[in-house]
């Protein structure tokens, strides 16, 4: 299936699990694609900022690409094809798209800094990759230093048809979702799913937004499940409950510089992932701050029995 605009729900940003010595890990993918599909996820994201993409050669990009593809079946698989030049982005986003991809995500080139330039870079990346590949435009200034405006963002939506999703990670950034949507409701930007990211740490009011739902990878996607579908149906409070038991967690998961550390470990204690082994260069959780998660993991489970490990 192609992606469009009508996307909702969870997509979670899969890591890239390694052996200790590097080698990608097939079997630790094969449990994450078993904990999406169980937690209730719509689709999943793969190769993002949080799968080490660039620390892949080229084959095993697509390698894992085919397998999340594969495993997910009927589900929808969106493949990050961000690069410094188009020419490997367009040959990674035809090579997926061959495997059935449902679209690509593309972020904006971290040297961009006018409007105009940052206009010009999605239109050329269309050009590059056809115009018939859905793609998901990826706003986070926080890590790729690139200020897109609710204004720039409905341009760049208006200029390209294939642009279908945004994916939310500005900070703060939920007056950016609330003048989007009013654009949407004045009909001068069409309709476009909008998931949002930053590990999850504003869903609870990002849903109220009229975000569509997330595209993150917080070790805990089947609460991402339960706090999406609660706002869907009105229940506000215990959404928020459900939020709040987690929002320590999810904190301390967020740390710039060791959050993939971090997220790799409880994967690993969750018994999802093999290791928690980054390819090198990686940060690596010392002793301390593998005690405070321990901690962390046996509050949850006081509250939501499956963060026992």
């Amino acid at each position: 299936m192609r992606l469009d605009e009508t996307a909702a729900g969870v997509f979670p940003i899969a890591p890239t699990p390694f052996h200790p010595d590097g080698r990608v890990d097939e079997a630790s993918i094969g449990k994450l694609i078993d904990t999406y599909l169980g937690a209730g996820a719509t689709g999943a994201t793969v190769l993002g900022i949080m799968g080490e993409a660039p620390k892949l050669e080229p084959d095993e990009s697509l390698a894992v690409a085919a397998q999340f593809i594969k495993g997910m079946g009927r589900l929808p698989v969106v493949v990050g094809v961000s690069a410094p030049g188009f020419a490997a982005m367009r040959s990674l986003a035809h090579s997926v798209m061959d495997r059935g991809a449902a679209g690509v995500m593309i972020a904006p080139a971290p040297s961009l800094r006018t409007d105009e330039q940052i206009i010009g870079y999605f239109r050329q990346a269309v050009e590059a990759i056809g115009p018939d590949i859905p793609f998901v435009l990826q706003d986070y200034p926080l890590a790729l230093t690139v200020q897109i405006t609710p204004k720039v963002i409905r341009q760049i939506v208006q200029d390209n048809a294939s642009c279908v999703m945004l994916k939310h990670e500005d900070w703060p950034g939920l007056e950016k979702i609330s003048t989007l949507r009013g654009y949407q409701a004045e009909g001068s930007m069409r309709p476009i799913s909008i998931l949002t990211g930053n590990g999850g740490l504003f869903l609870d009011f990002e849903m109220e937004r009229g975000a569509d739902g997330a595209m993150t990878g917080y070790a805990f996607p089947e609460m991402l499940v339960d706090l999406v579908r609660m706002q869907k149906t009105g229940q506000r409070d215990q959404a928020h409950d459900l939020f709040d038991a987690h929002l320590p967690l999810l904190r301390y998961e967020h740390q710039q510089g060791v959050g993939l550390a971090v997220r790799k470990y409880i994967l690993m204690r969750r018994g999802i992932l093999a290791s928690d082994a980054q390819r090198k260069p990686g940060a690596t959780l010392s002793a301390k701050a593998r005690q405070e998660v321990d901690y962390l993991l046996a509050r949850l489970a006081k509250h939501d029995p499956r963060a026992k490990v």
